[in-house]
């Protein structure tokens, strides 16, 4: 418990957890238990975690499993071929590229327990954009397919190391790129030498989690040992229940696919049954092939399950589903009522946290919790909450609308050689601005009403207006050009362009849309644009970005 809490604890709601003399409110949940040894990675700290579970992985598609002894195993074999046969060394980053599969958690726990730094990928986006990032975190190895290693060949500098074996037929794939090794082998290659290893400080830096920025490209979200840590103690402080298996439907590069599917399941010993990618009817099989009984999952999936409802439950058998744990972006109490209605044996578990937070945050921790329709849940464990008032900086109580601000253990450090940039989102006394309006009720449910932000929240996926700004402006025939959130009942919301043409230019909606996104990842794409005479700015020649989408949606039809 934290000092301020302790002096006012007198004045602390029991209820909500608001104290009324510093105006916070504080977790309702269990406090986390925190290790006191400061010269400890996460790695170490999972594998001494105590469980009964037998098998830590299934992969959907092929049926292949791997028991927990074998996994953290391969670990330990995958560390000491990196360590002694490719040299990487405490604070050096190691990128990976890859679908979901087992090698994603194998090789983020190898590399965190070296001190070295995990960086993942979207597999979706184009090799200039993974550029940009490699430039940014430059790693000194990179994990990948024979796939999608060409996407790293403009990267001379960077090692590869296969993370499947490279067959005759796809030896093309990897034509200027320098492999200088192959998972499969490394996980079964046993070190006859002694095991060395650097002492790691729970300070330094674990993990960097690229997350999209409102003003320009992607920032990486630089978050240590101590951080992931205080992530896997909330798991133990709010256990999942006993004898689960997971299905995985969300990517394990995002934020919430490797901290729960990679890490958590891992630390409590829960099964995970993993989708190389997602695709509806693989999952529903899945389910019901490996009797899955929480699905972790995004609400485009659960609004995918209710308008196929019928198809559904006539084709598969999903009486073992009991739980589905929806992150990524907020559900709507009517989603949340349609799937109920439609699958009434399923409770529906939401949380709420942000790249920067490690997953403290809010969540849905029970059934009756759940009946809380709207709500992204209660304060997780350790977790701190302020709502401050947007323009006067004010902090509010109690049912009243403002910015979400979050302390916690989990929350990371910063971001990466962006000095700026953290002095905006976390200020001096370790408070986290998420950027969201939220209210918290008088019973403790977060709710979120909308974003400050303008990042666009296309499903589960961060799009930056600024970034695709720029690249419309780069077009010869656009003046001037502006990027903002449309809504959607699917997706949540999806790019629009506002754009000025030249005098004289016939440039069209479609030309428009084909430009962006020959040159960009799918979930960026442009999918709606408006021509305008001229795009509001303020004097200062910044986009009044909320004049331009009240005008833009009150002359379209939703």
């Amino acid at each position: 418990m934290a000092d301020s809490q302790r002096s006012s604890s007198s004045l602390i709601n029991p209820r909500n957890g608001f104290c009324v003399a510093n105006s916070t409110f504080y977790s309702k949940r269990n406090p986390l238990q925190l290790p006191a040894n400061t010269s400890l990675d996460v790695t170490t700290f999972m594998a001494s975690q105590a469980h009964c579970g037998t098998t830590a992985f299934i992969d959907a598609a092929t049926g292949h499993s791997i028991s927990f002894s074998d996994f953290w195993r391969a670990v330990h074999n995958v560390a000491d071929c990196l360590h002694h046969d490719i040299g990487i060394r405490r604070g050096d980053v190691v990128l990976i590229l890859s679908p979901n599969s087992i090698s994603i958690p194998v090789v983020s726990l190898a590399v965190m327990s070296l001190g070295a730094v995990i960086t993942t990928a979207n597999l979706l986006n184009t090799a200039s954009e993974i550029s940009r990032q490699i430039a940014d975190s430059k790693p000194k190895l990179a994990f990948t397919t024979p796939e999608l290693a060409p996407k790293l060949a403009a990267s001379a500098d960077i090692s590869v190391v296969l993370t499947e074996e490279e067959e005759e037929e796809r030896v093309r794939y990897t034509r200027g790129v320098r492999v200088v090794g192959v998972l499969t082998e490394m996980m079964k290659k046993e070190q006859s030498g002694p095991r060395v290893r650097d002492r790691v400080n729970q300070d330094e830096t674990a993990m960097l989690l690229y997350s999209s920025g409102t003003t320009g490209r992607s920032k990486g979200v630089d978050s240590s040992h101590r951080n992931l840590i205080s992530h896997i103690a909330r798991y133990i402080a709010e256990p999942f229940e006993p004898n689960q298996t997971f299905l995985c439907t969300v990517p394990m590069f995002h934020t919430y696919g490797l901290l729960i599917c990679a890490m958590a399941t891992v630390a409590l010993g829960s099964t995970l049954v993993i989708l190389r990618k997602f695709d509806l009817h693989d999952m529903l099989a899945a389910i019901e092939k490996y009797r899955a009984t929480t699905l972790v999952s995004a609400p485009p999936v659960l609004i995918a399950m209710i308008n196929g409802s019928e198809l559904i439950k006539a084709k598969y058998d999903l009486t073992s589903l009991k739980t589905v744990r929806s992150g990524g972006s907020p559900l709507s109490k009517e989603v949340t009522e349609s799937f109920l209605e439609k699958y009434p044996t399923v409770d529906i578990f939401q949380a709420y946290a942000l790249t920067e937070s490690n997953s403290a945050g809010a969540s849905i921790d029970s059934v009756e919790e759940s009946r809380r329709y709207g709500a992204v849940g209660k304060l997780s464990s350790g977790v701190e909450a302020m709502i401050v008032d947007p323009g006067s900086g004010r902090i509010l109580g109690e049912n009243q609308t403002g910015e979400l601000w979050l302390k916690s253990p989990a929350i990371a450090k910063g971001y990466f050689r962006n000095e700026e940039a953290t002095k905006e989102a976390f200020n001096s006394e370790g408070w986290l601005k998420t950027g969201d309006l939220c209210y918290i009720d008088h019973d403790g449910f977060l709710f979120v009403v909308d974003r400050l932000k303008e990042v666009i929240k296309y499903k589960a996926y961060q799009v930056p207006p600024a970034e695709l700004e720029a690249l419309l402006l780069t077009h010869p025939e656009i003046i001037d050009a502006a990027v903002i959130p449309f809504p959607d009942k699917e997706v949540g919301q999806f790019p629009m362009a506002c754009i000025v043409r030249k005098s004289g230019s016939y440039l069209t909606e479609k030309s428009i849309m084909e430009f962006v996104a020959k040159q960009v990842a799918p979930y960026k794409k442009i999918r709606k644009v408006k021509f305008m005479s001229s795009i509001p700015k303020n004097p200062s020649g910044k986009i009044l970005r909320k004049d331009l989408i009240q005008l833009v949606t009150s002359n379209s039809k939703l």
